[in-house]
C-alpha cells in the first residue's frame, strides 16, 4: 500500500503533509480511533501494523444474539489488518463525522498524524493537492473492501442488496455542470435489451457506464477464480456452466465500470440488465485523459469515488449486527448535538441539486 502513496501523491504534496502533520510512536494495543465517536485528523501508518474492527455496545441485546450465534464475544470482531502506507481517519474528508470502526495498533507503530482542520483547508484552496489524496483515498478503500469482502466471506456481499443512499445523489451532487456536460459530449447512449451484459466477469473494462434508465443486476460466480474460461465463453454469447449469486442492483444514476481508475484488478463480476435500460458509456481512455489534463474535474470524480467506496464498506459493516447503530428513546434532540447518520442540511441541498443535474443530463441527451 505504500506505492499507493508514492504514486498518487506529488513531493510537494508530500512535503506538506509532513510540515502539517506529526510523527508518533505509537504501543501496541493503542486505540487510535474508537467506533462511534468522531474523528478528528488523519492518520498515515508509516510503519507497523493495525487492526480494524467493528462492535456493537455491551448493553445491546440485538448485539448479544448475534454474538452468541457466530460463537464471539461483544469485544469487538476484526474485519481487517492494515499495514504501512494506509491511512486512517479519511471519512470526514468525505462528509462523515462519525468512526464506523475501531482502529487500534497490533505492533509498535509509527504515523503520521495530520490536524483535521488542516487538511480540509488544504483540499479546498489546492485542487491538485485534493485530486492526488482523493485518487489515494479511492484507492486505498478498494483494497480495504476487498481485503473486507475476503474477511467476512460470501455474506459480506449480501449487505449490497439493502436499500441504500442512492449514488445518484453523490455523483451528481459532487460533480459540477461542467463535467456533466463534458460526459454528455463525450459518451454513447445504448439502449440495452433485458438480459444484455454490459460488464463481462474476467473481461477488461473499456467505459465508464452511468444508469439513465432501466435496473441492472450484479452477480458474483462461484469459480470466479476461473476467470480465463468465463471471458472466453461470454465472448462466444454462450452460458456459463457455473451458477451466479445476484448481490447488487444497479439502479438509475448509478455508475459501473469505475474499477480501472481504482487500480482494482479485473472485475469477478458480471453486471447484466434485468429489464430493457439505457445507459451513458464514456470511453475509458477519454476519462482518462480528461482525468489526467483537467486537474479540478480530477479532484471531484475521485472524490465521487471515495464516498462510493466508503458507503459500499459501511454497508458491509452494517449487515453484522455489530455496526448497526443504536437509537435510544431517552436521547435528548439537541440542536448543537451530532448524532448518527444525521442528514446534515448541506447534504439536503446536495440531494436536490443532484436530482436537478440528472434530469437536466437526460434531457440534454434526448435533445441530442
Amino acid at each position: 500500500m505504500a506505492k499507493v502513496l508514492l504514486n498518487s501523491l506529488s513531493s510537494s504534496d508530500i512535503d506538506w503533509m509532513v510540515s502539517a502533520g506529526t510523527r508518533k510512536h505509537i504501543p501496541p494495543n493503542t486505540v487510535l480511533i474508537r467506533q462511534g465517536e468522531p474523528l478528528h485528523g488523519l492518520y498515515i501508518l508509516l510503519d507497523g501494523s493495525i487492526a480494524v474492527t467493528v462492535s456493537q455496545p455491551s448493553d445491546n441485546p440485538l448485539g448479544h444474539a448475534f454474538a452468541v450465534l457466530e460463537g464471539g464475544k461483544m469485544s469487538g470482531r476484526e474485519i481487517a489488518r492494515l499495514d504501512s502506507g494506509e491511512m486512517i481517519g479519511e471519512m470526514p474528508l468525505l462528509e462523515t463525522s462519525l468512526s464506523s470502526t475501531t482502529i487500534k495498533t497490533v505492533t509498535k507503530s509509527l504515523v503520521l498524524s495530520i490536524p483535521q482542520h488542516r487538511l480540509l483547508g488544504k483540499l479546498q484552496e489546492d485542487e491538485s493537492f485534493a485530486a492526488h489524496l482523493y485518487r489515494a483515498i479511492a484507492i486505498l478503500l478498494a483494497n480495504r473492501l476487498e481485503k473486507i469482502i475476503s474477511q467476512l466471506g460470501n455474506n459480506s456481499t449480501i449487505a449490497l442488496c439493502e436499500p441504500q443512499i442512492r449514488e445518484i445523489l453523490f455523483v451528481f451532487g459532487e460533480l459540477s455542470d461542467l463535467d456533466i456536460d463534458w460526459m454528455v459530449s463525450v459518451g454513447t447512449p445504448q439502449n440495452l435489451s433485458a438480459g444484455t451484459v454490459l460488464i463481462h466477469a474476467g473481461k477488461a473494462i473499456d467505459a465508464l457506464h452511468i444508469l439513465l434508465d432501466g435496473k441492472m443486476t450484479v452477480s458474483i460466480s462461484e469459480d470466479k477464480n476461473d476467470f480465463l474460461a468465463r471471458a472466453f465463453s461470454s465472448l462466444e454469447d454462450s452460458e456459463s456452466e457455473s451458477s451466479e449469486q445476484e448481490f447488487a442492483w444497479v439502479l438509475k444514476g448509478d455508475i459501473v465500470g469505475e474499477t480501472p481508475f481504482v487500480e482494482v484488478p479485473l472485475p469477478f463480476v458480471t453486471v447484466r440488465a434485468v429489464e430493457n435500460s439505457v445507459v451513458l458509456s464514456i470511453p475509458q481512455w477519454r476519462l482518462a485523459a480528461k482525468l489526467m489534463h483537467d486537474i479540478g474535474f480530477a479532484a471531484r470524480f475521485y472524490k465521487v469515488l471515495a464516498i462510493l467506496l466508503a458507503d459500499k464498506q459501511q454497508q458491509i459493516i452494517s449487515q453484522f449486527s455489530y455496526g448497526r447503530l443504536r437509537y435510544s428513546k431517552e436521547q435528548p434532540l439537541d440542536e448543537n448535538s451530532i448524532y448518527e447518520n444525521e442528514l446534515s442540511s448541506h447534504f439536503l441541498a446536495q440531494m436536490t441539486l443532484a436530482g436537478n443535474r440528472f434530469d437536466w443530463m437526460l434531457k440534454k441527451i434526448i435533445r441530442s
